[in-house]
């Protein structure tokens, strides 16, 4: 009799469609759950530039162009306005204190002075014939005070006989008595005539004194006519290098304009520009270094000027001992403003990357090179050339440092092979 044959249920077919149908659910879950879904951005390696964070010395500052001037300079102005008549000296001259420069010509002031000495002049005379008058006065009442006593010794002599004789009863008491009054009035006249004298004396002091101050104002107001003619001449204020003068003859010069300066042969000082954001930061005394030929030269801030035109303030610096001897006024020379001390910092170089994270984060390289993502850290100092990283990435690490215009915000960045 014939037997059923039972049919396996796990057929070779049904192996292998459950070994497919488990193979392809694996690999959905896969691709739901440990796919990397990170954006990427694939680039040349060799087209980036890629830094080490390194430990190192790291010192703050920033650079200022300085622009060299005379340490101590004169300036010289019109004190009177006229036109250039004679030039004796080009821009550039040594000149000693009280060379002539050059001479200006003014005919108003000349006349103007000839006219004022001419009325000073007259003033003086009229005072010097007061003085004599109040001499000759003096001597008036000394005359008359001579005279008034010698009449009084007559009547003394007078009185002295009139009294003899009527003590002898020669003469009437109305003869006596006429002769006592004239008397006494001649030495009333003499009391008054010598008062006289004496305020007459205390009054001429007095006035020849006020003459005398006012003729002496007077020569000093001469003096200073003849010096403010004298100033017409345009003179050397101090020793020193002549510039920034270009007048030629025939040129007019008004009160007050500046023609040129003298430069003291006394060293050299910086003016330099530094941005307002740095204000609070900056204080006299504060280093500034200026490198040439692998020398560093050490500078000061000598003075700061409140005054903020355009978003910058200008400091002047002076050399803390010797200045470089190639070094030419107004020459323009690089400068590094210090605001810390050398220190151990991480760092990295600085790089395009900053202007677009702001410093917030920063592609790392993973350890096999192949790629980079992205890292928060956080930069505190920085320099011309490094950045100080406080937070954020570790020495030895690999960063991304040029401009990440063309990444898009990528969370990767792939290297192509």
């Amino acid at each position: 009799m014939d037997r059923k044959i039972e049919k396996p249920f796990w057929t070779t077919q049904k192996i292998l469609m459950s070994i497919a149908t488990t193979a392809f659910v694996v690999f959905v879950v896969y691709l739901l759950a440990f796919r990397d879904r990170s954006s990427k951005y694939y680039v040349s390696k060799n087209q980036l530039s890629i830094a080490v964070v390194k430990k190192d010395k790291f010192q703050e500052f920033i650079p200022i162009d300085g622009i060299v001037l005379p340490r101590t300079t004169i300036y010289i102005d019109a004190i009177m306005g006229g036109n250039v008549q004679e030039v004796y000296v080009e821009d550039g001259a040594m000149l000693r204190k009280g060379d002539k420069i050059m001479k200006l010509v003014n005919t108003n002031l000349e006349l103007s002075y000839m006219e004022q000495e001419t009325r000073i002049f007259e003033a003086i005379n009229n005072l010097q014939n007061t003085k004599i008058a109040l001499e000759q006065n003096k001597y008036t009442r000394q005359r008359e005070t001579v005279n008034v006593m010698q009449d009084i010794e007559k009547l003394e002599t007078q009185f002295d006989r009139q009294c003899q004789l009527y003590a002898d009863s020669l003469i009437s008491d109305e003869t006596f008595e006429q002769a006592e009054r004239d008397y006494r009035y001649g030495r009333k006249q003499l009391e008054i005539a010598l008062q006289l004298q004496s305020l007459d004396s205390l009054s001429t002091i007095h006035r020849n004194k006020q003459i005398d101050q006012s003729m002496d104002r007077m020569v000093e107001n001469l003096s200073l006519l003849k010096e403010s003619l004298g100033n017409l001449y345009v003179k050397a204020p101090a020793d020193g290098q002549l510039s920034s003068f270009n007048f030629e003859v025939g040129q007019t010069a008004n009160a007050g304009e500046h023609l040129g300066q003298i430069d003291m042969p006394d060293g050299f000082k910086l003016r330099a520009g530094i941005d307002e954001r740095y204000i609070s930061r900056v204080s006299q005394g504060q280093e500034v270094t200026y490198t040439f030929g692998g020398k560093d030269y050490n500078l000061y801030i000598q003075k700061i000027y409140s005054d903020v035109n355009a978003g910058m303030f200008q400091v002047d610096l002076l050399f803390t001992n010797d200045f470089p001897s190639h070094i030419k006024r107004g020459q323009t020379l690089q400068l590094r403003l210090k605001f810390s001390s050398e220190t151990d910092a991480l760092i990295i170089p600085r790089g395009g990357f900053f202007q677009q994270t702001g410093g917030n984060w920063i592609y790392v390289l993973d350890p096999t090179g192949t790629y980079a993502v992205k890292r928060s850290l956080r930069i505190n100092r920085q320099n011309t050339l490094h950045y100080e990283v406080s937070e954020g990435l570790s020495e030895g690490e690999q960063v991304i440092i040029s401009s990440y215009d063309s990444f898009g915000n990528k969370d990767k960045i792939v290297f192509k092979e």
